[in-house]
């Protein structure tokens, strides 16, 4: 990642330019989470708009484009300045939390390169987050969902039922769904993806017989011929299917099936775990199928199966 490229997207408010060494160093950052770490094209993002608000707001709290000097001498009090006006512009808890996170990174390599060092950002408590549980399907509706599909056009009904099996059939979230290739279509004779998930973590991932079949019914079907290294999913005008497009195809079915507002393309993911552990599955398997880095994640689906298992109970048991 160029420094000019660093400019552009530090600019895009309107109120930086950044001082000459602040602005090798978040080049130089960026190329290292870029390189190094491999994180996501959607994680970059969230790094850049991050940095970007946190630098600005500096910009405006110190009257002059802030340089590697300013934020060695950062303080807390700053920092809860910074956090204080993100609420008033009304970022939610889990945004800020997310902000946090960024920012100790950011400092942390400062540190490791020598370039700053400032403890600042780690005496600053976290956000409280609400504690909210993931909000999976029944059964009964994940399979009337990924069976119906959700649209009138024969191939774009195909296409969304191939992208929600592989949701609901395989746990992949729809950015990994998304970002396969035809080269990597799962069809007959393959029956395990290898997905690379958050933060460059491989995954290896069984794919249904059912899946295979609904991708190749989709392969059959779309008017369109596309080379090895095209994306397997393609919209109406040929371009790289959008995930808004999956997110409107299952708002669209929502009333017809009696699904709840919490029917989303992650709901499916949800779904997948949750009935996985309902059936028996260990929580490590699930922890590796779902890629996620920390066993504690996995863990909040535990709470799910018991909050069902007692919301079953108050509604059978005669002295509920």
């Amino acid at each position: 990642m160029t420094r000019e490229t660093i400019d552009q997207l530090l600019e895009a408010d309107g109120e930086l330019p950044l001082s000459d060494d602040l602005g090798r160093a978040a080049a130089a950052w960026f190329d290292h989470l870029v390189h190094e770490r491999g994180h996501t094209p959607a994680t970059l993002t969230s790094y850049e708009r991050d940095l970007r608000q946190f630098l600005g707001f500096l910009r405006r709290d110190l009257g002059h484009a802030p340089c590697l000097a300013d934020l060695g001498r950062l303080e807390v009090k700053a920092v809860r300045r910074f956090l204080a006006a993100r609420r008033r512009e009304g970022a939610a808890s889990r945004s800020l939390a997310r902000t946090v996170s960024a920012l100790r990174t950011f400092y942390r390599w400062l540190e490791a390169t020598d370039r700053v060092t400032n403890r600042a950002l780690a005496q600053v408590a976290m956000p409280r987050l609400p504690h909210t549980l993931p909000k999976p399907l029944t059964v009964e509706k994940a399979a009337a969902l990924v069976e119906t599909g959700g649209a009138d056009d024969d191939w774009i009904r195909a296409r969304d039922v191939a992208v929600m099996l592989l949701l609901y059939g395989a746990g992949l979230r729809i950015s990994e769904a998304l970002s396969l290739t035809c080269r990597d279509a799962p069809v007959a004779g393959r029956d395990v993806l290898r997905i690379t998930g958050k933060g460059g973590k491989e995954r290896l991932v069984p794919i249904l017989p059912l899946t295979q079949q609904a991708v190749e019914r989709y392969l059959a079907l779309c008017p369109y011929p596309r080379d090895a290294a095209a994306p397997l999913f393609i919209g109406a005008k040929r371009g790289p299917l959008s995930p808004r497009l999956i997110q409107l195809a299952i708002a669209r079915m929502r009333d017809a099936l009696g699904l709840p507002e919490t029917a989303t393309p992650h709901a499916l993911r949800h779904s997948f775990a949750t009935h996985l552990l309902a059936a028996g599955a260990d929580l490590r398997q699930i922890q590796e199928l779902l890629g996620h880095a920390s066993l504690s994640t996995t863990q909040v689906y535990t709470e799910v199966d018991r909050a069902r298992i007692l919301a079953v109970y108050d509604r059978a048991h005669p002295r509920a």
